[in-house]
Parts: C-alpha cells; structure tokens; sequence
C-alpha cells in the first residue's frame, strides 16, 4: 500500500476515534485521594507507638534506621500492600537515563511443605540488588562489573501502580554502584537537602527562630502536546527522535493566540480527567490544567511538596500521562520542540524553602522593606544564582532543551533574575543609605462599577526570565519538559546552602562589633552591590539585552555543547565535595553521561532524518516529478503549451537535487569527524553535523510545500495539530 494512502487512512482513523464506554466517572477527589499511597498518617495507623517514634525520628530529623524497625514496616507495607491487590514489590529508582527503573519480585516465598507464604523483610525492604551494568555510569564502574544497590528512602512515601491484570508496590529507592556511588537523581538530592537543612537552620538562630528542619518546596508545571496516535506511529522522526525532524510550517499555526486559555476538547478533556483521576490516588496533588499557546499543546501544574517528593512525583506525573494517554487514541509528546515553529514545552520549577512548621522564608509580606528576613533569604539566593549563573545553565543542559531556549515561549540561554519593580526599588533603597518604604500595589480598577476592584501585585510577570520572582517563591523557568527535575533541585539547594554558611559567618564575625541589624544591613548592601548585575526585569528576548548581558560580564551558553564544560570548572567541583553532595568522580561522570546523551540523541535524529529524505521523501519526489514529465510531454505531443507543468517540473527538479546534494554533504561531514573525547565530539555535533541535518530539512520542507499532496508520505503539520 502506498504510503500516501496509510497517511489518508490515518487521518481518517483519527477523524473518526471514538472513545470505548468508561461507565460512571463521578470522581469524588477527596475520597480518592492518595488511596493507592501508603501515606505517613496510614502507616503510623498500623506500627506499634515505639516503632512509629524510631520511624518517625528517621523521616523528620535524618536518623539512622534500625533493622528491628525496619522489619516492622516491612510488614506493615505488605499488610497494605496485600489488602489491595499487590502480587509484587519492586525498588524503584532513577538512573542518569532521565527516566525511572524497576525489577519486580513476588511477595511469595515456597515452604518446606511445597507450598507458598507471604513475605517481605526489613532486608528485603531497605536494600535491593538490580544488575547495574547497562545502566549509564560516566566511567564510575567498568562495564563488566555488575553489581548495584537500590536503598530505601523513607521519606518518599510507597505506593502501587495498577494494571488491568494486576498491581504491584513501588519502593523510591537511592541507587549507588558496589563503591557507594550516586548512580541516580535520588542520592544527591537528598545529600542537597541536608547541606540547605543545615544551613538555613543556621541563619534561623541568627533571627532567634528554632525549627526541627527545613525543606526546600517544588511544584513543577509540566507542559505535552498531545497527538492521535495514528498520526504518531506513521511519523518515524517522532517515534525515535520525540520531535519533527522534517515537517513545513502551516498555513495557521500559533498566530491567532485561540488555543492558549481556550475551551479543552472534549476527547482531550475525557484523557486530562482520567489522568488526574490516578495522579490523585498516587496521592500527587495537582492543582491546574489548561490550553498552552500552541495548537495540541497543554498544561498540568501541581501544588509545592517537599521538594524529594515533588521530584519522584514529577516522574510519576510524566508516565501516567503517557500512559493514559493511549486509552484515548493519544500520543504524549514531552520534547521540548516537538514541532518548528510553535511554542515548546518547558518544566518551570517552582522553589521555595520552608520551616517544617509552614513557614515560607521566602514570603516578602505585606511590607518587605521591613521584613529582613525575607531580605536575607531572598539576597542569599540572588547571590547564589548569580555566583553560579553557569551550574545553573548546566542543570538545564539538554539536546531538547537547545530548540527551545531563547525562543518565543521560553527565556533566554542567559540566566538572569526578575524580581519585580517593588524589590527592585527596595533594593535601591538599601544601596543609597536606608530602607523607608514599600511600593505599595493598591487596586486595579476596571472602568465599571459592575466590575470590582482587584487587588494588583507588587509586580507583573516576565515570561522572557529564566529565573523569576513570582510572588513567594523563584521559578526557574529555562528547565526541559523531558528532563528531571532532580539536578536542577539540587543546582539550587546548593547554591543557596553556600551563600547562607558565607552570610552566616559574616554575621557571626560582626555580630559582636556591629549588633545584629547594623551587621545584617551591611551583609545585604555589600552581597546586591555585588550581585545585582543578575537582576534584570526587561525584555530577555532583546538585542539590548544580549550586549547589556555581555557587558554585566553574564554568560550566554547557547548550546549544551557551550554548557557541560562548565562542570567540571574547579569552582563548580569544590561547591559540590564541600557539602558532600557529588564527589569528584560523580561530577565527572555526569558530565561524561550528559556529553554521550547529547551526542547519541543527535545521531539518533542525523540517522533518522537520513532515512526519512532517502526512503520516503525521495521516492515521492520522484514519483511526481515522473507525472509532471508524462504531462509536459503529452501535452506537447497535442501541441499544447503547458508552461505550469514544465515551471513546476523545474522547481521540484532542482529541490530534489538539492536535497541529495545536502544528503551528501550530511554524509561527508560524518565521514570526516574526527573527534575522540567526548568534549570534542560535542562541539563537532553542534558546529558542522547539526547545521548539516538543518540543511537536509530545509530541503525536505520545501518539497512538501510544491510536491502533490497525495504523494507525500508524511502526516503534515496542519493534520497533527488540529486533528483531535
């Protein structure tokens, strides 16, 4: 069969989807909430009072957890477990491949009578051993060497996953090599959290206030566009690469503004329902949903958690989306740049710290020019962002990530902070002698007295920044939608625990010379002068801002080719030995991971679109250049002029040989790389083999828009995006 004729059948397929019966769907959120989570306040239910205690001291305050305590919970979870249906349990963790991992093992165990008991350990539940050798490593372990260790987190709480024939119990679980080793997102983001915990209860006492322990909180949005399926398994560029490797821009894309805010299709409605139906039994509280500025494209943003929770959410988030997304005929795509030309998709990582108590530290008040507290944290991470400008431009680092960065959704490959006009003015306030007010925001009146006044923020919002402060908390807007929110969490806890010892020990040595609010006016004044070139609350996507940026002395890694470098800078390695977060072994086989990870995506997408030009464009081309030629030459045997056909043979003619001759230079650039170490290779990709694959594109893409549409073998932009 023709593949134009699978295209045709694909669209008609779509067209005319229609959902299976679901029965009742009345969701009772309340009732159903984190019913498949085995929550703090269920297993306290079903541990003794001095088993809870020992538990409870492990997941508030860090303590060691014995096995006696452990056996107890064990039981517990697989009372739960058991009750609800669960054959099996598995360590569940996070490897460097970006995605989660699991090996599942039955409860069940034989006797000595030939038959089977029910169990589940402290052992089996504190330590598991999966083979780690095909998982990445970064040079840590040589390949032959196969053993790896899953560990137990009991601060993330466990929970089951459901399949129509069956359930099992996930374990978040660390991942390390034989060594003891971080193989995963898992362990040094809890080794974060203890350096910021540290850190900021340190400040804490300066300011006379006592917590147990502090956490940093996330809510991370993630944005996906959905396609039908029939769509996506007849585009072979999405199938392997995640995104359109070819593809013309259509007639009516983005540029209307109806889509973002607009009413959710009904279909797409029926899959956002059932999703957050099981995101809310996984206990994940997602809070919103809505259109995104592209056609197709989407959003779900959740409350703040503990941001160890928050990150094993987001995982889970991302693979019941996926995964209920096929009941109803669809694809979810979470590549940055599925399609040229329109809005990606980004990850904006909501941050914030918190007192285990509920107290925001980064919550300005109603007068911030008087709340020095807020000013001291919120200094501290200003300095911190600025410092590290490039560990954070790593942190997003991303194949994915490169299309979207700077273009007209996301903020610029250059990190900088917005912090609205009424910091901005309290920060020159305290640079010119003293603090006296706050700019007040007042009501916001909208002409008629039906309407009524709105209260109106003390600053609007910047979609250009990649680091923005939105009310009472940072979001850092530049993350990926494909990636884990892990390592730029840990990017920032960090960070942020570096500045607070340095703000700590400058206000210890002067406390005694200076008194306290004489000592910590001086620290802020001292740290903005010296960071406030970071601050910038104009227009990112700017030439200004570009020379401005420069000027400052801010950097401007375009690729992550210009960014995984600056790991391995000696600034960058000793932040992270100094609070026990990475090793240096660590930090350089994230760096030899993240480099091979870029080189493969694009030689998967260089070997794709090679396949795509030569095996499906081509023949089409051909085919219809063959009819042009039979009509040119038939109308000239009737002594008809048919100067259309001729003029249209000779476009698409010289377009096809355009096409093989970017082919053939995409080949002699591969045949010419010479790149060993993996650095090198990087840079090569990104100078010569990308632009070459860019090439092969632009010459597809133009056929598409002059070859016959009933020749051309690819679902095209207009059916993808509109077709729901």
């Amino acid at each position: 069969m023709p593949h134009t004729q699978l295209r045709y059948d694909a669209l008609a397929a779509a067209r005319n989807w229609s959902p299976a019966k679901t029965g009742d769907f009345n969701m009772q959120i309340t009732e159903i909430f984190g019913e498949n989570t085995l929550t703090l306040e269920a297993l306290k239910a079903r541990l003794p009072k001095s088993i809870w205690a020992e538990m409870k001291k492990t997941i508030v305050e860090g303590a060691e957890l014995n096995i006696k305590v452990a056996d107890s919970v064990a039981l517990a979870m697989k009372e739960w477990a058991r009750e609800k249906g669960a054959t099996h349990y598995t360590h569940w963790f996070q490897p460097l491949t970006g995605a989660t991992a699991e090996k599942h093992d039955s409860f069940i165990t034989p006797n000595q009578g030939g038959g089977v008991v029910s169990e589940f350990s402290g052992k089996d539940l504190i330590q598991g051993e999966p083979d780690a050798s095909s998982f990445p490593s970064g040079g840590l372990r040589p390949t032959f060497e196969a053993r790896g260790y899953t560990a137990w987190d009991p601060t993330s709480p466990v929970f089951l996953i459901e399949n129509p024939n069956g359930k099992y119990m996930c374990i978040p679980t660390a991942f390390a090599s034989w060594k003891g080793e971080a193989l995963d997102h898992k362990t040094p983001l809890l080794r974060s959290i203890e350096a910021l915990n540290q850190q900021v209860k340190r400040a804490l006492s300066l300011f006379g206030i006592k917590t147990k322990r502090v956490l940093a909180t996330v809510g991370a949005e993630q944005e996906y566009f959905l396609i039908d399926q029939e769509f996506f398994y007849r585009r072979p560029d999405l199938m392997t690469a995640g995104r359109t490797l070819v593809g013309a821009k259509p007639p009516r894309g983005q540029e209307l503004d109806d889509h973002y805010f607009g009413s959710i299709p009904d279909r797409v409605l029926s899959f956002m329902l059932d999703a957050e139906r099981e995101l809310y039994r996984l206990g994940i509280p997602v809070k919103t949903r809505h259109n995104e500025v592209a056609p197709g494209q989407f959003e779900l943003a959740p409350m703040f958690e503990d941001c160890n929770i928050a990150a094993d959410h987001q995982q889970l988030t991302m693979i019941i989306l996926k995964k209920i997304a096929k009941k109803y005929g669809f694809e979810c795509l979470m590549h940055e740049k599925p399609f040229d030309g329109l809005n990606g998709s980004g990850k904006h990582l909501n941050w914030s710290i918190s007192t285990k108590e509920g107290m925001n530290l980064l919550e300005p008040g109603d007068s911030p020019h008087e709340n020095m507290q807020f000013l001291f944290f919120f200094s501290a991470v200003l300095r911190a962002v600025y410092k590290h400008q490039d560990l954070l431009r790593v942190s997003i680092a991303h194949a994915g990530n490169d299309h979207r960065l700077g273009a007209n959704e996301a903020p610029p490959a250059i990190i900088s902070a917005y912090i609205g006009e009424q910091l901005e003015d309290i920060i020159k306030q305290l640079l010119n002698g003293g603090l006296k007010k706050s700019i007040q925001s007042g009501l916001l009146g909208l002409g008629t007295p039906v309407l009524p006044d709105l209260p109106k923020h003390a600053g609007d919002r910047n979609r250009t920044s990649p680091f923005a402060f939105t009310g009472n908390k940072f979001e850092f807007r530049a993350v990926g939608s494909s990636q884990s929110v892990s390592f730029p969490t840990v990017v920032l806890n960090t960070i942020v625990a570096e500045t607070l010892e340095d703000y700590c020990g400058e206000l210890e040595k002067n406390l005694d010379k200076k008194g306290f609010e004489k000592a910590l006016k001086d620290l802020l004044v001292k740290s903005l002068k010296e960071t406030q070139k970071i601050i910038f609350n104009g227009d990112g996507y700017s030439d200004e801002w570009q020379k401005e940026a420069k000027k400052r002395g801010l950097l401007n890694l375009k690729t992550t080719a210009d960014a995984l470098p600056y790991l391995l800078h000696k600034k960058n390695v000793d932040l992270f030995l100094k609070y026990k977060v990475l090793n240096e072994k660590e930090v350089h086989s994230r760096y030899e991971i993240w480099s091979e990870q870029y080189v493969t995506n694009l030689t998967i997408e260089v070997d794709t679109t090679e396949a795509i030009a030569k095996t499906m464009v081509y023949p089409a081309a051909v085919r219809y250049i063959n009819e042009l030629a039979a009509a040119v030459r038939d109308t000239k045997k009737l002594g008809i002029k048919n100067s259309g056909a001729a003029n249209m043979l000779k476009t698409v003619t010289n377009a096809l040989n355009s096409l093989g001759k970017a082919l053939d230079e995409l080949a002699e650039i591969q045949r010419k790389m010479k790149g060993q170490a993996i650095g090198e290779k990087c840079m090569e990709y990104k100078e010569k083999l990308i632009p070459a694959m860019n090439s092969v594109r632009d010459a597809v893409d133009f056929l598409e828009r002059y070859t016959a549409d009933d020749y051309w073998p690819l679902p095209v932009y207009r059916e993808m995006l509109f077709v729901k």
